[in-house]
C-alpha cells in the first residue's frame, strides 16, 4: 500500500491555519512517510507560516463573501470559478486519497473539488458557532471534528466527534508556576493578571486598560500583564507603572499562562482551547466584530462548563473594576474553575483527529 496523501485547506486567520499545521505534524508523527500539502492564498497568513513549519502549499485564488458590503463582491464569481478550477487540478495533480478542512475560504474550492473526485473529505470546525463553509462542506464530509458541544447541531449526527482543537504542542509541557515566574521575573507571591487581545489586539480591551489599570494596581500585590498587540502597542505602551509590563507580543505563552492567576482575553477558538489546556482560570470578553458573532457563543460554553466568566464588551469597565479583582482575591473560585478547564481539556485533539483521517485510508495503530 502507498503512502497515505493527505492534502489540507485552512487559511485567512491562526485559527483556521494553525490547527491545520498541528494536524499535519501529528499525521507525519504517525505515519512518517506520508505526502502532506496545503492549499492557501498569496496574501494570507497561511503562504508563509505553512512553509516554515516544512510543509508544501499550493495557491488557491479565491476571497470570501462580503455580506456587509455587497458592492466589494464585483469579482467573487471570476475567483470562486477560478479557485474551483485550481482546486479540482490540484486534487487531481496531488493525487489526494484524504482532503482535510479546518475553514477559512480556501476550503470550500478544495473539499468540493475532492467531492467531486469522490475523495474523502474531513472538516474541522474551531467554534461553538460553525462557520458557513464548514456548515455547507460537513454534510458531505466523511468526519466532521468539533471542539464545542454545542457545535453538534449543525453535522450529520454518526459522524460528528468532540475531538478538541488542536494548540500549539508547547502548550502541552508542563511548567510549574514557580519556573514560569522566576523566568518572568515576576514575584513568586505576587498575584499576576495577564490580559491579550491576540497578535493584531483589540481595541476595546486596550482602551479599557489605559483608562483603569492605574486604578486597578491600587491593589499592591498585583502584577499586570498586557499584551497590547502590534497596532496599539506605540501609545499603549507610554502607560508606566512599576507593576505593569506592556509587551506588543508574546512568543512563549505557556510561560504566561503558567505564571498568570487570571487571564482576561478575548474568546476566539484557539484561546479558548489553550485555556483549557493550560487549566487557566479566565474572564472572557467577545469580539462584536466577527462572523455571526460566533466568539459569544464560545465565551458563553465556557461559561456553561465553569472553566470562564463570560463578559459582555460593554460592560468590560466594570468587569475590570469589580469582576477581576473580586477572581483575584478568591483562589478557591479560580481553583475550581481551573479544575473544569482541566476536566475538558482535550490536549490530544491532533493526535487523535490525525488518527481518524490516516484509518480513511486503511492506516492502523501498531500495538
Amino acid at each position: 500500500m502507498r503512502p497515505p496523501r493527505i492534502l489540507l485547506a485552512g487559511g485567512g486567520t491562526g485559527g483556521h491555519v494553525y490547527p491545520a499545521i498541528a494536524i499535519a505534524q501529528a499525521i507525519r508523527s504517525l505515519e512518517p512517510m506520508s505526502a502532506i500539502a496545503f492549499a492557501g492564498t498569496r496574501d494570507h497568513l497561511e503562504w508563509n507560516a505553512v512553509p516554515d513549519a516544512g510543509f508544501e502549499i499550493h495557491p488557491i485564488t479565491i476571497s470570501g463573501f462580503h455580506r456587509r458590503q455587497l458592492l466589494r463582491n464585483a469579482g467573487f464569481p471570476f475567483k470562486l470559478a477560478t479557485g474551483l478550477w485550481q482546486s479540482y487540478q490540484l486534487v487531481q495533480d496531488f493525487d489526494a486519497d484524504v482532503a482535510v478542512g479546518t475553514g477559512g475560504y480556501v476550503s470550500g474550492p478544495v473539499l468540493w473539488a475532492a467531492s467531486m473526485r469522490k475523495r474523502p473529505t474531513v472538516a474541522q470546525e474551531q467554534n461553538a458557532h460553525a462557520g458557513v463553509t464548514n456548515r455547507i462542506l460537513g454534510r458531505r464530509a466523511a468526519q466532521v471534528h468539533i471542539a464545542f458541544e454545542e457545535a453538534k447541531s449543525w453535522f450529520p449526527e454518526g459522524r460528528c466527534r468532540i475531538s478538541g482543537n488542536p494548540v500549539r504542542k508547547e502548550l502541552a509541557t508542563k511548567i510549574t508556576r514557580e519556573a514560569a515566574r522566576k523566568a518572568l521575573k515576576l514575584p513568586q507571591t505576587a498575584k499576576v493578571l495577564f490580559v491579550f487581545g491576540g497578535s493584531l489586539g483589540s481595541q476595546a480591551i486596550n482602551e479599557a486598560m489605559w483608562q483603569v489599570s492605574n486604578q486597578m494596581l491600587s491593589a499592591p500585590d498585583l502584577h499586570i500583564i498586557w499584551q497590547t498587540g502590534n497596532l496599539y502597542y506605540e501609545r499603549m505602551r507610554k502607560k508606566e507603572h512599576a507593576r505593569l509590563r506592556v509587551m506588543k507580543y508574546v512568543d512563549r505563552m505557556e510561560l504566561f499562562y503558567a505564571a498568570c492567576d487570571l487571564v482576561l482575553a478575548r474568546s476566539g477558538a484557539l484561546t479558548c482551547s489553550e485555556l483549557l489546556c493550560t487549566a487557566t482560570p479566565a474572564v472572557l470578553v467577545p469580539s462584536i466584530h466577527v462572523a455571526e458573532d460566533h466568539q459569544t457563543k464560545n465565551a458563553r460554553s465556557m461559561e456553561r462548563i465553569g472553566a470562564a466568566m463570560f463578559v459582555p464588551e460593554e460592560d468590560l469597565l466594570n468587569a475590570l473594576l469589580i469582576q477581576v479583582p473580586a477572581l483575584m482575591a478568591d483562589p478557591e473560585r479560580r481553583g475550581r474553575m481551573a479544575d473544569r478547564a482541566r476536566k475538558a481539556a482535550k490536549p490530544q485533539a491532533a493526535m487523535t483527529i490525525a488518527k481518524d483521517i490516516l484509518a480513511l485510508v486503511g492506516w492502523e495503530e501498531s500495538a
